[in-house]
C-alpha cells in the first residue's frame, strides 16, 4: 500500500514537471482510457467496468508509449447491458421525487479492459479532475464522487480497492465476490453477491437432489478458484460426492492471437470428454463460458470425441462472446444449469431498451463500438473498415438482435448494478435526512449534501435496508455481502443463435423462512443426448435392492462393485454399504430385497404328514391290540404257553403304549406335553426292550436247564424275568427323575434353524440326559440282540431266539440310523424322524416276534398242539 502511494506521488511529480517544462522535454501524456461514459449529475457514481477486451503487444520500452500500442479491440456486446442498467437506474432515481429531491445522480464509467494496469489507471482518474489526469488532485468541486461500482470480474474489485480504500471511498463489487486478503480494504467494499458458502451449498444441494455423485470440476486459476478447490470440494466429498477429474482451464490473455488459448484448453477438453462423469461443475468468471465455448469448438478439429455433458455454471459466470464467435455453435449450453443472483423482472427496463438510440452527444464512447459490433454496421466516421451490415443509421432496434449478441431482459449482473444505484441513492437520502435540518433553505440542504465526505456514506450503506423500483427489499450482511438468494437457470438454445433462460429453481437466502432449496424437475430441458431423461452421473451402476457395495481397491469411494447379499440378509435400498439381518420373526424374500414374516411351524394333526403318522400309529395300535386279544383268547394253547405268555402280555402292552405315545409328539408343544412325551417314550420302550431281553434269557436258561447234567433249572423261573424287567425299568425311571429334576424339557421357540419358519418345539433341557436315555435303550437292545444271536440255533420247539434276533436287528438298525437323521433335520421334521423311529422299531418287534404265532393261531390252528411242538 505504501509503495503504491509513493508511486502515485512520483507520478504526480512527473506530471507537474512535464507541465512546467513541456517545451524543453517532449514527454507524451499518459495513455488515456479509450472507452468512457460520463453522465452529468450533482453526485457522481463511479464505474470501473469491463466491456471491451483491448489486445496489445507487450511493451519493449524501445519507443515512447502511445495510442499505437492498441492493436485491436473486441467488444463483449453482452456487457454493454451493464452500462445501460446503470443509466436506467440513475434516470429512474432522478425522476423519483421521493429520493434526493434537491440533487441529481450522475455516473462516470471507465473501461478497465480486464487488466490490472487499466483498473489502477481508472481508479486514479476517478479521483482526479474530470478531463485531466492529475493524481490526488482536484481543482474544483465538480464531479462529487460518492461511490465506485466495479466488476464484473473479481480482479477489477481487488485492484480498484488498492487505490480507493486509501481515500475511504465506498465501493460496490458486482458479478464476482472477491476474496479480500486485506481486511482493512474489505471494510469499504459492499459485495452485490450473496455469501459464497451459501452459493456452494446450493450447488451441493443440486448435486445431491439429482444424485449426481460422480462429477468433474473445471476452475480458473485465481484466488477464488483455488479457494473453491481447497475449501469447498472437501465438503462435497464429505457428502458422498467423488470427482472424476479436477482440471483448470485457461483465461483469455492479451496477446494478439487466440490460438494459444485454444490449444492450452485442448488438453483439458480431452480429459473432460475421455472421462465418464456426465456432470461437470465449472467455476469461473463472467467470460469463462466464452472460453469454454472456444475450447469445445477447437476440439472438433482435433478429433476429440465429443460427449454430452450437463454443465453446471457458478453464479459468477454469464454468457459473453467475442466477435469471431458470433457464428459458432452454442449448443453446448443447451440443457445446462447455472446459478445466478436472484433477480426480479424489471419490465420498464425492456421499454427503456426499446427506445435506445444513438446519443446526440459523444459522451458514451462505449455505445459506438457496441452498436457497430452488434448490428455489424459502421458509422461514417468510423476508423474501421465498412462491415457487412453497411452504414449505421442509429435507428436499429436492440430487440432485433439475437440473444447471443444482446439480451433485452435484465441479467443478474445488470440487476446487481441496478440495486447498487438504489442502495447509494437510499443511503444518500438517509444521510441527508440525519444531517440536514428540515427548516433550512432548499439550497442550503443541497449544499450540505454535496459537501459530505464519501466515507460517511459507508455507515448508511451498512446499517440500512433498501428498496428498488420493482418493490424488492435487500440489505447487506455484517461482512458486506448482499443478503439474497440464488436462482437456478436452465439454458435452452435455438437455431437462430438465441437462447432462453428458464428459472427452474431457487436457493433462498439465509434469512428466508421455510425450505431453502427448491427445484422443478419437470420444467428442466436436458441436453438432447439424454432424450429428456434426467442424466445419471455415477462411477458405476447403482447397487439395487438385494445387493451391497464393495469397495474397489485403488478407486475413489464412489466406485464400487455390487455383490448379492449373503444368505439370511437383505438390503431394501439402493447402494447400501452392507446387507442387514431381518428381525428374528422375519426372513428375506428370494430377491433379498425385503423381509417377510416367518410361518409358525410345528407338526399339526390336520396337515397331511401329521394325519398320516396318526393313521399309522392308530393302525399299529389296533394290530397290537388285536394280537393281545388273540393271545389272551388262546392263552391255554401250547404255543402261547411256550412263549411265556405273561411277558408276552407285558411286551404287547408296552408296544401298544409305544404306538399311542407317538400321538404326544403331534400338535403344538406345551409344557405338560414336553414333559410327558419323552418320559412316556423312554419308560415304555425300556419296559418293551427289557421284556424282550427277559424272554431271551428265559429261553436260553430253559434250554440249558433241560440239558442232562445242567444245574441251571433254579435260574429259569419267573422271578428272574421279573427282576430283569423291573430293574431295567427302574434304572430308566431313575435317569428320568434326574433329568426332570435338573433340566426338564420345556416348550421353546427356534428362530434360527430354518430361515422361513419359527419352530415351536420341545427343548430337551439336558441334551446329555436325553442321549443317556437313548444310550440305555441301545444298551438293552444290544444285550438282547447278542443273547438272541448266540441262541439262534436252539431247537425251534423250545425257543423263539431266531425271531427275537430278527426283531432286535430291525430295532437296532432303526435307532442307529435315527441319530444321524435326527441331527441333520430341522423343525418339525425332527419330530417326524423320532415318531417314525418309534413306529418302525415297535412294528419290527411286533411283526418279527408275534407274526409267526398269529399265523399259527389264525391260519394253522392244527399246528398249535403239544404233539407238534414236541416233534418240532
Amino acid at each position: 500500500m505504501l509503495l503504491f502511494v509513493a508511486l502515485a506521488v512520483v507520478m504526480m511529480t512527473l506530471q507537474i514537471v512535464q507541465n512546467s517544462s513541456s517545451a524543453k522535454c517532449p514527454m507524451s501524456h499518459p495513455l488515456s482510457i479509450l472507452h468512457k461514459y460520463y453522465y452529468p449529475g450533482d453526485i457522481i457514481i463511479g464505474g470501473i467496468l469491463s466491456q471491451i477486451y483491448v489486445f496489445s503487444n507487450l511493451l519493449t520500452f524501445q519507443e515512447d508509449p502511445s495510442s499505437e500500442v492498441f492493436d485491436f479491440t473486441n467488444v463483449l456486446t453482452q456487457n454493454y447491458q451493464h452500462i445501460l442498467a446503470l443509466q436506467f437506474a440513475v434516470e429512474a432515481i432522478n425522476e423519483n421525487p421521493r429520493i434526493l429531491p434537491n440533487a441529481t445522480l450522475g455516473f462516470h464509467v471507465l473501461n478497465s479492459n480486464f487488466r490490472a494496469r487499466w483498473t489502477y489507471r481508472a481508479s486514479v482518474e476517478l479521483l482526479s479532475t474530470r478531463g485531466k489526469f492529475t493524481p490526488n488532485y482536484k481543482c474544483d468541486a465538480q464531479a462529487n464522487l460518492a461511490t465506485v461500482i466495479g466488476g464484473p470480474n473479481t480482479n477489477v474489485c481487488l485492484f480498484m480497492a488498492t487505490v480507493l480504500c486509501i481515500y475511504k471511498v465506498p465501493q460496490f463489487a458486482y458479478g464476482s465476490a472477491p476474496v479480500m486478503n486485506d481486511k482493512s480494504q474489505g471494510v469499504f467494499l459492499h459485495q452485490l453477491f450473496p455469501n459464497l458458502d451459501h452459493h456452494y451449498k446450493g450447488i451441493l444441494q443440486l448435486l445431491l437432489h439429482f444424485q449426481w455423485m460422480w462429477i468433474g470440476v473445471l476452475y480458473v486459476i485465481d484466488d477464488s478458484g483455488e479457494s473453491f478447490v481447497e475449501n469447498v470440494l472437501p465438503i462435497f466429498a464429505q457428502e458422498g460426492i467423488c470427482f472424476d477429474f479436477v482440471e483448470t482451464f485457461p483465461q483469455i490473455g492479451f496477446s494478439s492471437e487466440i490460438n494459444p488459448i485454444a490449444l492450452e484448453g485442448l488438453r483439458t477438453i480431452s480429459v473432460v470428454m475421455g472421462r465418464t462423469a456426465n456432470v461437470v461443475v465449472v467455476h469461473g468468471e463472467i467470460q469463462s463460458m466464452m472460453v469454454l465455448r472456444i475450447m469445445l469448438q477447437f476440439s472438433k478439429f482435433h478429433e476429440i470425441p465429443m460427449k454430452a455433458k450437463v454443465w453446471i455454471f457458478t453464479a459468477q459466470m454469464d454468457f459473453t462472446s467475442l466477435p469471431l464467435l458470433r457464428s459458432w455453435d452454442m449448443d453446448f449450453i443447451h440443457g445446462a444449469l447455472s446459478f445466478a443472483v436472484h433477480t426480479k423482472e424489471v419490465v420498464s427496463f425492456y421499454h427503456f431498451l426499446q427506445y435506445r438510440k444513438l446519443p446526440s452527444e459523444n459522451e458514451d464512447i462505449f455505445f459506438r463500438d457496441f452498436w457497430e459490433e452488434a448490428f455489424q454496421c459502421s458509422f461514417s466516421d468510423s476508423s474501421v473498415g465498412m462491415k457487412s451490415g453497411g452504414h449505421c443509421t442509429g435507428e436499429e432496434k436492440l430487440e432485433t438482435l439475437p440473444g447471443s449478441v444482446f439480451e433485452m431482459s435484465m441479467t443478474s449482473h445488470s440487476y446487481s448494478l441496478y440495486n447498487a444505484v438504489h442502495a447509494v441513492a437510499e443511503g444518500l437520502q438517509a444521510m441527508r435526512s440525519l444531517t440536514v435540518n428540515r427548516r433550512k433553505m432548499r439550497h442550503e440542504g443541497r449544499k450540505e449534501l454535496l459537501n459530505q465526505q464519501p466515507w460517511k456514506l459507508h455507515h448508511y450503506l451498512k446499517s440500512n435496508s433498501f428498496n428498488n423500483s420493482v418493490g424488492e427489499t435487500f440489505t447487506f450482511g455484517s461482512n458486506g455481502e448482499l443478503v439474497a438468494g440464488f436462482d437456478i437457470i436452465n439454458w435452452v438454445t435455438f437455431p437462430n443463435q438465441s437462447f432462453w433462460r428458464v428459472k427452474v429453481g431457487r436457493v433462498a437466502s439465509l434469512s428466508s423462512p421455510g425450505k431453502v432449496f427448491t427445484i422443478s424437475e419437470d420444467a428442466i430441458i436436458w441436453p438432447n443426448y439424454f432424450n429428456q431423461v434426467c442424466p445419471i452421473s455415477l462411477c458405476n451402476d447403482i447397487c439395487r435392492s438385494g445387493y451391497s457395495k464393495t469397495k474397489i481397491e485403488g478407486k475413489p469411494f464412489c466406485c464400487y462393485d455390487c455383490h448379492s447379499c449373503p444368505e439370511g440378509k437383505m438390503s431394501n435400498q439402493n447402494d447400501m454399504d452392507d446387507c442387514l439381518e431381518c428381525p428374528e420373526d422375519q426372513y428375506p424374500n428370494k430377491e433379498q430385497s425385503l423381509c417377510l414374516p416367518k410361518d409358525i411351524s410345528f407338526l399339526k394333526f390336520e396337515e397331511p404328514l401329521g394325519f398320516t403318522l396318526v393313521c399309522f400309529a392308530l393302525f399299529f395300535s389296533f394290530l397290537t391290540a388285536l394280537v393281545l386279544h388273540l393271545f389272551i383268547k388262546h392263552r391255554e394253547t401250547p404255543i402261547v404257553k411256550a412263549n411265556n405268555r405273561n411277558f408276552s402280555y407285558v411286551l404287547l402292552t408296552s408296544l401298544l403304549l409305544s404306538f399311542l405315545s407317538t400321538l404326544l409328539f403331534i400338535g403344538q408343544p406345551t409344557e405338560f406335553m414336553c414333559l410327558l412325551r419323552q418320559t412316556a417314550f423312554g419308560i415304555i420302550f425300556s419296559i418293551a426292550v427289557s421284556s424282550v431281553l427277559a424272554k431271551t434269557i428265559i429261553v436260553v436258561l430253559a434250554f440249558m436247564a433241560t440239558t442232562p447234567g445242567a444245574g441251571m433249572r433254579k435260574w429259569s423261573g419267573k422271578h428272574l424275568a421279573s427282576s430283569i424287567v423291573l430293574s431295567c425299568s427302574f434304572t430308566q425311571a431313575l435317569i428320568y427323575i434326574v433329568w426332570l429334576v435338573t433340566a426338564p424339557p420345556f416348550p421353546d421357540v427356534d428362530m434360527h434353524s430354518l430361515m422361513e419358519e419359527i419352530i415351536l418345539e420341545c427343548n430337551e433341557g439336558s441334551v446329555t440326559l436325553f442321549y443317556t436315555v437313548l444310550g440305555f435303550l441301545g444298551f438293552l437292545a444290544t444285550i438282547s440282540f447278542m443273547v438272541a444271536f448266540l441262541a439262534r440255533n436252539l431247537p425251534g420247539s423250545f425257543n423263539e431266539a431266531k425271531f427275537i434276533t430278527f426283531s432286535m436287528l430291525v430295532f437296532c438298525s432303526v435307532w442307529v440310523s435315527f441319530l444321524p437323521t435326527y441331527l441333520s433335520t430341522k423343525g418339525k421334521y425332527m419330530v417326524v424322524v423320532e415318531i417314525f423311529s418309534i413306529l418302525a422299531s415297535s412294528a419290527g418287534l411286533l411283526f418279527c416276534i408275534f407274526f409267526p404265532k398269529i399265523y399259527i393261531l389264525v391260519l394253522r390252528p392244527e399246528l398249535n398242539s403239544r404233539k407238534h411242538l414236541r416233534r418240532k
